[in-house]
């Protein structure tokens, strides 16, 4: 009898310990897309190669070097992206270096941005999906399911640089809120949000129709957050891509590192106000990565490795791992049902969802 007894403590003991040790599920989640920046940058800082090449750096090579060069890779990432490997690597889970054998890739073999954007919030790998021109995307999305969800309707919302975003998350059949290039957000509005929809429109347009600079699209998330206290926000930065089109690499870098500064303070938001703190995961990956040397301003099937990509998260619902070395190869079609799964949720759709990424052990 005693030993049963004893045996039976045990038992409960290890279950409370266990249980103890399980994050607590997220009641919110805010996402950040990174078009186009390559995990090299992200686990390795600066490039040399394309650093100290003049070609690639043509306003000011030494300031950039200054801000973002050091001797060893962990200083130098750090440099670059100082809240993810001060915050998110102590608190949360990187997978994506390859360096350290964690494998993430983009399932489609495009290796661009609608096909990417698609597969990651699909959970579906649809080949006809093959132009940045595709026009409103048949498949449902993930955002969309979670905004059909009584406790979540209305509550989801999209900020993005890139006018694409409305053909891909397809708002003319869902109707959430896809606010993109050019348009102002509408309704009673708190004074900070009608200077946001202002700011927008003082910036220069340098990457032509269709893209707005990253300040301004974040400006507009945020001010949105603080107003509306969305339960699911999503935040598409399109600078790192466009920069690195250009060839610019220091641009491109800043862009990274001014990201990592909105990362950075959006998290601060959120543990500063009592309906987010400790009840919001934050989610952080690209639509696709880029070719290195030369090919590193292009990406494709033919600026190979595009492919290869990383997945960041920190927050509720996401145990403390830090930078993930080996473990199972991820792909990217199975964020989306990650991002349901965050919040309690099972993703399904018309078409076949890929299982989640476990964040919680």
């Amino acid at each position: 009898m005693k030993q049963t007894t004893l045996f039976v403590l045990v038992a409960l003991a290890c279950i409370v310990r266990v249980h103890a040790q399980q994050p607590a599920p997220a009641r919110n989640l805010v996402i950040f897309l990174m078009d186009g920046y390559r995990w090299e940058e992200l686990y390795r800082g600066a490039d040399s190669t394309i650093l100290f090449n003049k070609h690639y750096n043509r306003i000011d090579s030494a300031w950039t070097v200054t801000k973002y060069w050091a001797g060893d890779v962990q200083a130098r990432r750090q440099k670059l992206m100082p809240f993810v490997w001060e915050t998110i690597a102590a608190k949360g889970q990187l997978y994506g270096n390859r360096d350290a054998g964690s494998l993430v890739n983009v399932k489609n073999k495009y290796q661009f941005s609608y096909p990417g954007r698609s597969e990651a919030f699909t959970g579906y790998y649809d080949s006809a999906i093959n132009s940045n021109d595709y026009p409103d995307n048949p498949n449902t999305n993930v955002l969309e399911f979670i905004d059909k969800q009584p406790d979540f309707h209305g509550k989801v919302a999209i900020f993005s640089s890139w006018d694409a975003d409305a053909r891909i998350f397809n708002r003319h059949r869902n109707g959430m809120l896809v606010n993109i290039y050019g348009e102002d957000v509408g309704g009673p509005l708190t004074p900070l949000q009608r200077e946001a929809n202002t700011w927008q429109h003082l910036l220069p347009d340098i990457f032509g129709s269709g893209e707005r600079l990253d300040a301004a699209t974040y400006a507009m998330g945020k001010a949105y957050l603080l107003a509306q206290h969305p339960r699911v926000l999503y935040i598409d930065l399109g600078d790192p891509d466009d920069f690195a089109h250009a060839g610019d690499y220091g641009d491109y870098l800043d862009a990274a590192h001014y990201a990592d500064a909105m990362f950075k303070d959006i998290w601060t938001t959120l543990q500063q106000d009592p309906f987010y703190k400790d009840k919001t995961a934050l989610l952080v990956f690209p639509d696709h990565g880029r070719g290195v040397g030369p090919q590193w301003t292009d990406h494709g099937q033919g600026a190979p490795p595009s492919g290869q990509t990383y997945f960041l998260a920190l927050g509720a619902g996401v145990a403390t791992k830090g930078e993930v070395k080996g473990g199972e190869q991820i792909y990217q079609q199975q964020y989306a049902q990650t991002i349901a799964s965050l919040l309690g949720l099972k993703f399904t759709a018309e078409h076949p969802v890929a299982e989640g990424v476990v964040l919680a052990h």
